[in-house]
């Protein structure tokens, strides 16, 4: 009865783990939804877009959402912690050049997905990341999703 006990707390653990990490993490959905705001922001100010964006504010940080651009010289306009850095010459953990594939993907009017091998926030070890990506005048704008 005691074994029977622990295998069924061990499921209950094993799927609450589950669904906080699904709550934790923005959805597909969530990532569009936020660049649809972010072309809206632009649109209406880039420069208090841009800093919203970099700051979280307005809505613009949620969970592990959150939107970031680059300017036409391929550096970030807007990005929590990498303001300045080149977007452009950015590769994801296995070398791959996501920042030249946003680019070359983004249009104005439409939104494209770029997947890319990322850590989620606070961890190392590289998982699928697909980002949202448009363009807004000489902006290149993208919001990011961990897939499940």
């Amino acid at each position: 009865m005691l074994r029977e006990l622990s295998a069924l707390a061990a499921i209950v653990l094993v799927a609450f783990v589950g669904t906080a990490r699904a709550v934790e993490s923005g959805t597909s959905a969530e990532a569009k939804a936020m660049l649809e705001k972010v072309v809206l922001a632009v649109k209406a100010d880039k420069v208090r877009a841009l800093v919203m964006f970099t700051k979280g504010e307005g809505g613009f940080k949620d969970r592990d959402l959150y939107p970031y651009c680059g300017g036409p010289d391929g550096n970030f306009t807007a990005h929590p912690t990498l303001l300045g850095r080149s977007l452009k010459d950015l590769r994801d953990k296995y070398g791959k050049p996501l920042g030249m594939e946003m680019y070359a993907a983004a249009k104005e009017g439409s939104i494209s997905e770029i997947s890319y091998m990322w850590p989620r926030p606070g961890q190392t070890d590289p998982v699928t990341k697909v980002a949202f990506v448009t363009r807004i005048g000489d902006q290149v704008c993208a919001v990011g999703y961990y897939k499940q």
